[in-house]
């Protein structure tokens, strides 16, 4: 099944860049504290004299800041992106006849659209990736604030689910919903 957590790889590979990052100097610190590396003298001040720093260099300090807590925000936002790779299905039983392709766009569509009918759903976005044999679908629906979840989950694995499991031959299909309010409030996530 294809990961429906995309930003777990960028994390990942950003938490062993900071070890990394961190045991070089740790090790380096290490290493000249106890004299084992003399490319500077531990006895030294860690900065020359006590005058003020010129002023760019509290500009280089301030945007620097800014530039780190900018990446931070958006470290943050990318784990709201829970959306897997879409991709487009090959139907074929014998390649010699030619071939059917369906966009995955295209195959949920109708799924959607029947979630925005629903009353007190504002927008529903569905995300399918993953092949025949493995697919995983990520729904994302935003209701208003009052909205039962209970009775729209329900409805939605009732009804909605199997209809887009018989249109595209599915026994099985992985299923992600996420129910966002319309109002500035936290999101719910139901699995």
């Amino acid at each position: 099944m294809p990961s429906l957590n995309r930003p777990a790889r960028l994390n990942r590979s950003l938490l062993i860049l900071f070890g990394l990052l961190l045991i070089a100097v740790g090790s380096l610190t290490l290493a000249t504290h106890f004299r084992a590396l003399t490319v500077i003298d531990p006895d030294a001040p860690l900065v020359p004299g006590t005058a003020a720093p010129p002023t760019w260099a509290y500009y280089a300090t301030v945007a620097g800041a800014i530039l780190a807590g900018l990446l931070a925000l958006r470290w943050l936002l990318a784990q709201l992106a829970h959306k897997p790779k879409s991709r487009t299905w090959r139907l074929e039983s014998d390649p010699d006849t030619g071939r059917t392709e369906l966009p995955a766009a295209v195959a949920v569509a109708p799924l959607t659209e029947e979630i925005r009918g629903y009353p007190s759903v504002h927008d529903a976005h569905a995300t399918l990736a993953g092949e025949r044999d493995n697919a995983a679908l990520a729904l994302v629906v935003t209701a208003e604030q009052d909205t039962n979840i209970t009775v729209l989950r329900k409805e939605i694995t009732t009804t909605a689910l199997p209809r887009l499991r018989q249109a595209l031959d599915l026994d099985n299909l992985s299923t992600t919903l996420e129910v966002r309010f319309a109002s500035a409030t936290p999101t719910r996530s139901l699995q």
